[in-house]
């Protein structure tokens, strides 16, 4: 696993290249500030743009990499289908219409939201449809904890190649984890930093005084030797500069076990099995 690059990528179970760290737009403002923030990500390196239809932002995600002077091809492209849009024939024209407002023949990973109960397999199969024709490279879900995933695999073609998912030292989720990695499921992290928190957490602080880090981050970096995937947020320059810089340094095993030690169960978001929306 070379975790040395803001370059560094990770092969999916069907050999796409995914770029270990991205940009997440959840709640960055459609216009100038998704755009500006999505600039600031690519110059700074980040190849990877985190997006969904629910967001309200696509349009903005494709006019930043359009106008950024980056081969779309070296940009790897995320959005998801939202509740409401789940079902077969419905998820088909979701995913049509998420095309269209980011101005993209394709994109690199469609995810399916959240697990509305009788209509993610259905979901599931018109994700299967897109990726048969190659205009999603790669599938996956979003907030699946083992039960969910258990039942889309029923009647299944193909695995989810990425299950994107509340991560952090807080909430570590060993059963997932070691579900994803026996099924060849790459986990996803979203909140990787805590809703900001673990600036200052207490062990990530500390760790990160002997590393010239601060909390943010060695959680990101931890997250990455954890060999998942993360999509922190922000729309600030210096803080999508700063997110980025965690090439540079390695957490020992005893600074790793540590963190493994921080995890409370505590989630910030909603629980993917009592969700209404």
């Amino acid at each position: 696993m070379i975790l040395d690059s803001i370059a560094s990528t990770v092969q999916l179970a069907n050999d796409v290249p995914m770029p270990w760290l991205g940009l997440g737009v959840f709640r960055t403002q459609e216009g100038e500030e998704v755009e500006q923030s999505i600039q600031w990500a690519l110059d700074a390196g980040y190849r990877s743009i985190d997006t969904a239809r629910i967001y309200a932002n696509e349009v903005g995600v494709g006019r930043a990499i359009h106008r950024s002077g980056v081969p779309r091809t070296e940009v790897f492209v995320t959005t998801k289908v939202w509740n409401s849009d789940q079902g077969y024939a419905s998820t088909l024209k979701a995913f049509d219409e998420s095309l269209e407002r980011l101005g993209m023949s394709y994109v690199d990973l469609y995810l399916i939201h959240w697990p509305v109960k009788g209509k993610f397999r259905d979901t599931w199969r018109a994700l299967e449809t897109l990726y048969a024709e190659g205009r999603a490279r790669a599938i996956g879900v979003s907030n699946f904890l083992v039960s969910h995933l258990e039942e889309l695999r029923v009647g299944a073609s193909v695995v989810p190649m990425v299950n994107q998912v509340e991560f952090h030292p807080y909430l570590q989720q060993p059963a997932l984890q070691d579900f994803c990695r026996k099924h060849g499921i790459r986990l996803e992290a979203w909140s990787p930093i805590m809703k900001g928190e673990a600036v200052s957490e207490p062990t990530l602080a500390a760790i990160g005084q002997r590393h010239g880090k601060n909390g943010a981050q060695v959680a990101l970096r931890w997250i990455l030797q954890k060999g998942v995937v993360a999509i922190p947020k922000s729309v600030k320059k210096n803080r999508i500069e700063a997110n980025a810089d965690i090439f540079d340094f390695e957490l020992t095993p005893d600074e790793m076990h540590q963190i493994d030690g921080l995890d409370r169960h505590h989630r910030y978001g909603p629980d993917p099995d009592n969700f209404n929306f």
